[in-house]
């Protein structure tokens, strides 16, 4: 099927590569180049905007690193909103269910679907068709989609009503930042009593502690000290706050979730936004005055 895609960053650009192996027609377009140029060598052809996507394709998939950018790729001035093809625009960023509500509103007037679509699974998942794809719109246009969604992952219908695939991500990614944060302060605790952090990651990996941080994050990229597991961590805040600005809004009890909102904000004043998510052990550390691991030789 001919298919739009839009931003090709660490995530995009893997699912997009994916989609023309696949051997779907691609128009892509980027700020940046050299990544459209990859892509073209590969058999896509470039668009010179959003709108231009949007003019030639029915099916636009965006991936976009931030609330304002896929305001602006979608309904902004030579966004989306102004193609003449396109039908359904499918968001893969997390934007929260707020903005996608309000893109979805926006579109609706000039009668194009908005499909609610952000992944879970890192550049890893990206990179292996992988992925936890999660959609929210209406049904059709869902199964319409579908084909291209099923390339990038494993595909989850969250339901119709507008951000609730939105909402599931948020959920995720607060379990996901919590077992990071948590994980890292228990085993700097073991450290710090004496305790071998491969050992003990061994042990929790093998019990009832087990959790996407302890047999991901520190097996390959904390315990070695790389800490190049693929996601930033701005981006990781941005996920947090969405969720806590979410569960406000709900009116729930938030005590974990602020616990951690917490620490991840001191990460990012540490380490700063372009750090990888995986050096949020590195303030936990430097407060207990341990290091955890150390690098391959």
């Amino acid at each position: 099927m001919d298919i739009g895609f839009i931003g090709l960053g660490k995530m995009g650009f893997p699912m997009a590569r994916r989609l023309v192996e696949a051997g779907h027609a691609l128009v892509v377009f980027d700020q940046r180049k050299e990544a459209v140029d990859k892509l073209v060598a590969l058999g896509a052809k470039a668009a010179a905007s959003p709108k231009e996507v949007a003019d030639r394709t029915e099916t636009v998939l965006a991936s976009l690193p931030s609330l304002q950018a896929s305001l602006e790729v979608a309904t902004g001035t030579g966004g989306v909103i102004e193609g003449n093809k396109v039908r359904r625009f499918v968001d893969l960023s997390t934007v929260g269910s707020h903005m996608a509500v309000r893109i979805h509103d926006l579109l609706a007037k000039r009668n194009i679907v908005q499909l609610d679509s952000p992944v879970s699974g890192g550049v890893g998942g990206a990179e292996k068709g992988t992925l936890a794809v999660m959609v929210s719109g209406p049904k059709a246009d869902f199964e319409l989609a579908r084909p291209a969604l099923d390339v990038i992952g494993k595909v989850f219908f969250i339901g119709e009503k507008p951000g609730s695939a939105q909402t599931m991500k948020l959920a995720n990614n607060l379990l996901s930042a919590t077992a990071v944060v948590a994980t890292s302060e228990a085993v700097v605790m073991g450290v710090k009593s004496g305790l071998d952090p491969s050992v003990m990651i061994d042990v929790i990996n093998a019990g009832s502690g087990l959790n996407t941080a302890s047999r991901d994050k520190f097996p390959r990229s904390i315990l070695p000290r790389t800490f190049d597991f693929g996601f930033a961590t701005g981006l990781m805040v941005k996920d947090v706050r969405l969720c806590l600005e979410e569960m406000k809004a709900l009116g729930l009890s938030m005590e974990v979730a602020e616990a951690v909102g917490r620490l991840w904000e001191v990460v990012m004043r540490d380490m700063g936004p372009e750090s990888d998510f995986t050096s949020a052990i590195k303030p936990i550390e430097q407060a207990a005055g341990v290091v955890v691991g150390k690098a391959k030789t």
